[in-house]
């Protein structure tokens, strides 16, 4: 069904069919070719509508966790994951940096009851602790979290630690805090999460020299992927390829890039060299990068189609569908990128997915009206858009009430 809303620019005619009948396999019972877990935001009740929290005055962790909306946000995991995608829990989509562990504990284990097909993973950090002033008790918070998501079924991620930073660790410094990690932290596989400062300015200089990499050449049966959030497409193709020597994943965050980087640099399809075990079960590697990204929480259903293309050998048709994705990604991710989230809930809100569009800490004011338009347009160019009718009923509201 299409239905036309008149927007300030122009009218849009929003389309809730997006791809054609021939493209589309998402029925299809074939797997996805590549690990994918999105990124899920969190959804606030209605009564924090008056609560005067900001980013510039945030409320505390215990506050914001009394306005959480678990039903609205536990529902847009299970959305996701009827995609064949996993989920990343309590990581920098769902605020986890203002969220804080009380809040990420319950989201990871209510995930973990889930019992997603796609599995799940979640972001292990030290925001439990009330003091870490030394390198020990950042190692031993880490490893405690890590038995939580462990417990609760999933993979642990190491989220960066801006602590780190503040305490002026050197390469060697750093290197030594994530192999006592591994040491510590027993069986299982881990991912080491490497989050830009455009995402969180604290992490300027995270992984100073050749840090990275020497973490993970050292301990490749633990650290057995890295999820890579540095908008840099020729680093991640550059880490990849050391990682892809030692069977180690790469998971791309990068947000603007991800349809060339999850296919590979070809324009064919690039076809995979080696297999590796991971979470029960069997990877395929070749040089091109899996996935751990925000902009799924928006494309979940258009990039699992486009994904099922690219494994039944269709590059062309993966590109046609992952085309107009990454353009909504550029758009959702522009600079200050640390503000995506307000892309995210809107188009949600947009979808009926959830019953409005607050995030932690008002986030959804950080970016103005011109800008979600352009949201608009890009997502319903992207088959983003679930419902016309209801997409279009409420943005007609939106539009009345600005």
């Amino acid at each position: 069904m299409n239905t036309v809303v008149e927007l300030p620019d122009g009218p849009l005619k929003i389309n809730d069919a997006r791809w054609p009948e021939s493209l589309d396999v998402s029925g299809s019972a074939a797997p996805l070719p590549r690990l994918c877990y999105a990124a899920a935001h969190v959804v606030m009740n209605a009564d924090y509508g008056g609560i005067n929290h900001s980013n510039d005055h945030p409320g505390s962790a215990a506050e914001i966790a009394d306005h959480l909306d678990w039903d609205a946000t536990m529902a847009i995991r299970n959305r996701i994951g009827t995609t064949g995608m996993g989920i990343a829990e309590a990581m920098d989509t769902a605020q986890r940096f203002a969220l804080g562990w009380d809040a990420a504990r319950q989201l990871i284990e209510r995930t973990g009851k889930l019992e997603l097909a796609g599995g799940f993973c979640a972001g292990a950090s030290t925001d439990h602790l009330t003091r870490s002033e030394t390198t020990t008790e950042i190692i031993d918070g880490v490893i405690e979290q890590i038995g939580v998501i462990r417990g609760a079924g999933g993979v642990a991620v190491i989220l960066p630690m801006p602590r780190l930073c503040e305490l002026d660790l050197d390469e060697n410094g750093f290197v030594e805090v994530y192999g006592e990690i591994a040491r510590g932290a027993g069986d299982g596989p881990l991912i080491v999460h490497w989050l830009g400062p455009m995402f969180l300015p604290a992490l300027q200089g995270y992984f100073p020299g050749e840090s990275f990499l020497r973490i993970m050449r050292a301990n490749p049966e633990r650290y057995r992927a890295a999820k890579l959030s540095m908008l840099d497409h020729a680093l991640e193709v550059q880490l990849r390829r050391d990682l892809l020597e030692r069977d180690q994943i790469m998971l791309t965050g990068d947000d603007f890039h991800f349809g060339g980087l999850i296919a590979g640099e070809s324009s064919s399809i690039v076809e995979s060299t080696s297999t590796t075990e991971f979470d029960g079960r069997i990877i395929e590697l070749g040089d091109f990068s899996h996935a751990l990204l925000g902009i799924f929480d928006a494309i979940a259903s258009p990039a699992a189609l486009a994904m099922r293309r690219l494994a039944i050998g269709d590059r062309a048709g993966f590109d046609e569908i992952m085309a107009p994705c990454e353009l909504l990604g550029q758009k959702i991710f522009e600079s200050p990128t640390r503000h995506y989230k307000t892309g995210l809930a809107f188009l949600s809100w947009l979808n009926g997915f959830q019953p409005n569009a607050m995030l932690v800490n008002h986030e959804q004011r950080s970016r103005d009206h011109a800008h979600l338009l352009q949201v608009v347009r890009l997502a319903n160019d992207a088959g983003a858009i679930a419902d016309a009718t209801i997409a279009s009923t409420r943005l007609a509201r939106w539009l009345e009430s600005r």
